[in-house]
């Protein structure tokens, strides 16, 4: 919610029915300038400026954390985009309570989400890719005499991106290799080498490393993310709350704020 209208707009000169006020929170501020300046920021980054309407709600928003971090201290006039920024943070930090995470939350979060925490069958995998089947042949002649070549014929021999690290391609889930690798790749026992396997690349020759049985994450080692996740999104509730209460005390003028100067 907040940075995009954090835009380090000043304050323009008071008066004047050119440039009314659309926004203000006691003492503090917000003229229809700041939100033509902003209009005219967004246009820049490719955004259609005439939306004025699905612009105003989050500049609102966000100016008006601006206006009360001004009106407790925390955030001077003037201050630049990346002042502002700090500032909101602070504000926010000062008048939102500590965002707590019940146990029995993290563990009911777990009950619902199940499907979330069963982690599929993993393989860590190798290769070697040479352009020609007869050389595939030959790395597999190779490879039965001395199953522990297998590094330095990646290195040597491969023309794969991951040769400089003895064919280490990394670990995948069945569906994250490419089709004529997945079924051959995961039918492999550990340490086994694959038959030639050829696909749009060239000719691989796979081992798998090492292989993960699928299994449900328990509760132990799903807390932590549980615990983040919950806390991001109750944090973010609570901002959209303050949010609304600093509107209901603001004045806001929307039609002045949605006419163009050139209507005005």
């Amino acid at each position: 919610m907040i940075g995009l209208a954090l835009s380090g707009l000043g304050d323009c000169a008071s008066g004047g029915g050119a440039d009314p006020v659309i926004l203000s929170l006691g003492d503090q501020q917000v003229r229809r300038s700041e939100f033509e300046q902003h209009l005219a920021a967004l246009a820049r980054r490719g955004a259609d400026p005439t939306l004025r309407e699905e612009f105003l709600g989050p500049f609102l928003e966000e100016r008006v954390l601006v206006l009360e971090g001004r009106a407790r201290g925390i955030i001077k006039t003037g201050a630049d985009a990346e002042e502002e920024k700090v500032g909101v943070e602070t504000l926010l930090v000062r008048a939102l309570p500590n965002v707590e995470v019940p146990p029995e939350e993290i563990a009911r979060y777990y009950q619902e989400h199940a499907d979330q925490f069963r982690r599929k069958e993993r393989i860590t995998l190798k290769q070697i890719l040479v352009p020609t089947e007869n050389e595939a042949r030959d790395v597999r002649r190779r490879l039965q005499r001395d199953p522990k070549a297998f590094e330095i014929l990646a290195r040597t021999r491969s023309r794969s991106p991951e040769a400089s690290t003895g064919g280490l391609m990394g670990t995948f889930e069945p569906g994250q290799l490419p089709a004529e690798l997945d079924a051959p790749a995961f039918s492999l026992a550990v340490g086994a080498t694959s038959d030639i396997v050829r696909s749009p690349l060239g000719f691989h020759v796979l081992r798998v490393e090492a292989r993960e049985p699928a299994r449900e994450e328990p509760l132990d080692e799903a807390h932590i993310r549980i615990q983040t996740l919950l806390r991001r999104d109750k944090t973010a509730q609570a901002v959209r709350a303050f949010v609304q209460q600093l509107l209901s005390r603001a004045k806001v003028n929307h039609e002045a704020a949605l006419s163009s100067p050139a209507r005005s």
